[in-house]
């Protein structure tokens, strides 16, 4: 059974974060350009991260299952490197992660979620679009002529 939605646990069981980390970013080797920051960050990145922003957890017992990290940005809590097991997808987690992100922007008086979204990534953009985000702009990664990611907005 999935444990309740944390906030800034406590946890430093950083290779089991990052086995999950990656294994629900393998499928976007080799289909998004540029890469996934996340190929590029050890363990002690990924701790770094959580130790910088607020990191969103589920686990089953002692393993995390599903991910995000959030930040405020502006007038905006911006979300990122959002992950759910394989064996536990479907389940609602993804959302959770969002509505726990909600509830802290809304603890910081911001105005709204934000979050990037890669282009290739199609089944990402309905899945937003359907917890209430909209497109609010195209963003291109340094170096590249085309947009790369579309940026997500969700009001409080």
């Amino acid at each position: 059974m999935v444990s309740d939605m944390e906030t800034n646990p406590e946890f430093d069981d950083w290779p089991a974060l990052e086995a999950l980390l990656r294994a629900a970013y393998a499928p976007m080797e080799g289909r998004i350009d540029p890469p996934s920051f996340l190929t590029t960050m050890t363990q002690a990145d990924i701790a770094q991260k959580a130790a910088d922003e607020d990191l969103f957890l589920a686990r089953e017992g002692a393993d995390p299952v599903a991910c995000g990290f959030g930040r405020p940005e502006g007038r905006f809590y911006e979300i990122g490197k959002v992950a759910v097991a394989d064996s536990h997808r479907r389940q609602g987690l993804a959302r959770a992660m969002i509505e726990a992100a909600a509830a802290r922007a809304t603890a910081l008086g911001l105005d709204g979620l934000q979050l990037y979204t890669r282009i290739e990534l199609t089944e990402n953009h309905a899945t937003y679009r359907a917890l209430g985000f909209t497109v609010t702009r195209e963003f291109r990664h340094p170096g590249y002529d085309r947009p790369t990611a579309l940026i997500f907005r969700r009001a409080l």
